[in-house]
């Protein structure tokens, strides 16, 4: 019977673990990592390894741009989504000890604010929103970062957040006076939920990289 209630219990995480969205599921991994012993996570180390072993010739190339800090100061134009993608496959790639490649990510990471309040750019569109998270809770999770680098990395993940929460609750609550108040009229008003369930590491394209 407990056995029984532990498999269904472990369904349930499986399930409500491919629900979530590329940031949150960072965010929850990153988090069971710190919870392991030493023995555990060289155990996990080698899983990854050979996991990521099988598409190291395919993204090979992609890997040698994201370790060269000349490419990464290309990528400063973070209103641009196809900018966007190539940082999310940077980070990914991104070697655990390049601190270098790392400071130039964050010197373009940390123009978060002149960026929203100069080009006026929406987080609550759903899919910029989720990059954002995306991008900073990668920085801010990323070994090549140092402690004070991944301070303020989330610190503005925490600033997008509200900014990306706040939107959604004024559009829900748009939403829900709308359809309060409007029964004889059709109303066109369209939602974008905050949590979307997008996975970019999965649809970002890292052979246009």
């Amino acid at each position: 019977m407990v056995e029984k209630r532990s498999v269904i219990q472990r369904e349930n995480v499986y399930r409500w673990f491919s629900e979530l969205n590329s940031a949150q599921r960072v965010e929850f991994l990153c988090g069971l990592l710190d919870l392991c012993v030493p023995i555990e996570l060289r155990f996990l180390g080698s899983c990854l390894e050979d996991l990521a072993g099988k598409d190291y010739h395919s993204l090979r190339d992609a890997e040698i741009k994201a370790n060269n800090p000349a490419d990464l100061a290309t990528l400063t134009n973070i209103t641009d989504e196809v900018v966007r993608s190539k940082l999310l496959i940077s980070l990914a790639l991104l070697n655990s000890d390049n601190r270098e490649a790392a400071g130039v990510l964050f010197r373009t990471l940390t123009h978060i604010d002149s960026i929203i309040n100069n080009y006026g750019l929406q987080l609550n569109d759903g899919q910029t929103g989720d990059q954002f998270l995306l991008l900073f809770t990668m920085a801010s999770n990323h070994p090549a970062f140092s402690f004070h680098q991944k301070q303020v990395l989330r610190k503005e993940l925490s600033q997008i957040q509200g900014i990306v929460i706040t939107s959604c609750n004024n559009a829900n609550l748009s939403t829900s006076s709308s359809t309060a108040t409007s029964t004889t009229v059709t109303t066109t008003t369209t939602f974008t939920p905050c949590v979307a369930g997008s996975h970019f590491l999965h649809k970002a394209s890292y052979e246009r990289f």
